[in-house]
């Protein structure tokens, strides 16, 4: 099952352009409470009814939970409607472009992915929510997640939910190699070298651990875990900080699991990584939790056809899926000296659009999503809801508790007004694409620095 892509279609170069006409649009509808000249109406429904709309992106949100927020929120707003409309996240950012510079095509709350919200955030695009912080969760919200929707010292845009990643691995492999869960990154690499060296009978290109050489999204853990940033800012300017001390250490140690760890094509990025773990090619990869549900070991599956439903195909499903979690293990990337590595952090922040006409009903729908039920039932489906209070909902199995202990110390892209378009450039791909290929992490990442400082400029 696909889920979190951190970095999903965030090409956002032409909400740059539209951006100075969209601040003027969204500067004179601040100067009203209501984008129709109406009264606002008020947080119990009061005499004015409306039907808002809530943009969902994907299929992350389960339709159970799509229901709990239109039945609970119409129950509360008599005469009030609520319309969630699923968009993709391929191509999302035009079409946010467009829509949230138009009151008259403004979804009331969207869903906006994490590494796209300081973009929309700076663009003026959400309205200031900073007075309800604490009555959404306050500090046991997602404080990456709380500083990606952020702006000048203001909240615009609350976490949703995270994804963070951990490492899976198969537990026959481990134990034919004769190594155990590492507890260090030194040990990591250790062992990740030594499963490389023992491959399954038959089985060529084998890796130790499944690492394309584009996937910066595992390899920013490195950098992170020794101290270092992708980006920091030097008073109001950012700049590429690949070259630091720091940063430069984490790189050399992924050089060395490119070098000795992986057979993952250098050209490749991060997709569906669980496909060469079930092929039998890879003794371990990292990626989001829920990952779990796409691990399909060939000893394990019953052939059960995809459109059965009857309860014979269920229950043959729930013994293939107990086989998978047999011989799969999972742990948090450790950390340097131990611990949980720091790592990047997939997931989506919500916000309050600037131009909604009905700004107090989309208020409302907000404390409902961030309601003690909702907040629960999003843990309870596997995703680390934003206000961390509520995430031992997602359970006490292994698979909960490792994405639990990531996503506590998880990081987020660096909050630069223009980071997407870093990403859309494609610096990060290119530049461990260049590391996994052999060139000198110092001259490499120096170039790459300028690059992310000439675009975040």
């Amino acid at each position: 099952m696909a889920r979190l892509d951190p970095g999903r279609d965030t090409d956002v170069r032409t909400l740059r352009i539209a951006a100075a006409g969209a601040a003027a649009a969204l500067a004179l509808s601040a100067c009203s409470s209501d984008a129709t000249g109406e009264e606002p109406t008020t947080g119990d429904g009061g005499t004015d009814t409306a039907e808002i709309t809530l943009w969902l992106n994907g299929t992350d949100t389960p339709d159970e939970l799509r229901d709990y927020l239109v039945e609970t929120f119409e129950a509360e707003h008599p005469g009030s409607t609520l319309t969630i409309e699923e968009q993709d996240w391929s191509g999302l950012v035009p079409r946010l472009q467009t829509a949230l510079t138009s009151p008259d095509q403004t979804p009331d709350v969207v869903e906006v992915g994490n590494t796209q919200s300081p973009t929309f955030t700076y663009a003026g695009a959400f309205a200031d929510i900073t007075d309800m912080y604490d009555e959404l969760g306050g500090d046991d919200l997602l404080p990456g997640f709380v500083e990606a929707g952020s702006a000048d010292g203001a909240l615009y845009a609350a976490p949703y939910y995270s994804g963070a990643r951990a490492v899976f691995y198969n537990k026959d492999m481990f134990q034919a190699a004769g190594v155990e869960v590492p507890t260090t990154l030194e040990e990591f690499t250790e062992v990740a070298t030594t499963l490389q060296a023992n491959p399954p009978a038959g089985v060529e290109n084998f890796s130790g651990f499944w690492l394309p050489g584009q996937d910066w999204y595992n390899g920013a853990a490195w950098i992170y875990a020794h101290g270092g940033e992708l980006a920091t800012k030097d008073g109001d300017a950012w700049q590429g900080a690949l070259s630091s001390p720091e940063s430069l250490a984490g790189l050399e140690q992924v050089q060395t699991l490119f070098q000795s760890a992986t057979n993952a094509p250098v050209d490749a990025d991060s997709n569906e990584p669980w496909v060469p773990f079930n092929n039998g090619e890879a003794a371990m990869f990292s990626a989001p939790t829920w990952a779990r549900w796409s691990i399909d070991l060939p000893q394990c599956n019953a052939g059960v056809d995809p459109d059965d439903t009857s309860d014979e195909a269920k229950e043959l499903l729930a013994q293939q899926q107990a086989c998978n979690e047999e011989h799969t293990g999972i742990f948090p990337l450790p950390g340097v000296d131990g611990g949980v590595a720091p790592v990047f952090a997939g997931g989506s922040n919500i916000a309050v659009a600037a131009m909604s006409q009905h700004p107090e009903l989309a208020r409302d729908l907000l404390r409902i999503i961030f309601g003690e039920e909702y907040q629960t039932m999003l843990a309870s489906k596997g995703l680390i809801p934003g206000n961390t209070e509520y995430a031992s909902a997602m359970g006490d199995d292994v698979y909960s508790q490792a994405a639990i202990a990531a996503a506590l110390d998880a990081k987020l892209t660096p909050p630069a007004e223009l980071w997407a378009d870093v990403e859309g450039q494609r610096i990060l791909e290119d530049f461990f694409q260049e590391i996994a290929g052999g060139a000198d992490p110092k001259d490499a990442a120096a170039r790459a620095d300028q690059l992310i400082t000439d675009t975040l400029s």
